[in-house]
């Protein structure tokens, strides 16, 4: 049985953000709870408390994917942010929480080894 995404933050115009919600329809995957990231802004702070709730984060540019175990090698502040923090200053968008993990960015491939 598929995985769900617990929770999407996306922005409408966003063409990665439009790829990921491409692929999560044809794929009928459900999204527990969606967030507009041009109503609800998660700046570096508050992207960092999304850290606490994930074992794993998975930070996706471009062709690029780089997987953070935060449980037994997490890496500092800075470094995250620099994953988790786009040019506006904020979260970058799509960002979901599939269970225990946290991906930043869209790449079909990681998204499908995510969710089954």
């Amino acid at each position: 049985m598929p995985k769900k995404i617990d929770w999407m933050y996306d922005r409408k115009a966003c063409t990665t953000c439009k790829k990921a919600r491409g692929y999560l329809e044809t794929a009928s995957c459900p999204v527990g709870e969606w967030v507009d990231a041009t109503k609800v802004k998660y700046g570096p702070e508050r992207a960092l408390e999304l850290l606490e709730s994930v074992d794993r984060m998975i930070a996706i540019r471009g062709k690029k994917v780089v997987a953070f175990d935060l449980k037994k090698d997490r890496p500092d502040e800075a470094t995250l942010t620099s994953h988790l923090i786009g040019p506006t200053g904020n979260l970058r968008a799509p960002t979901a929480r599939i269970g225990k993990t946290l991906v930043v960015g869209f790449n079909e491939e990681a998204y499908g080894e995510l969710l089954g």
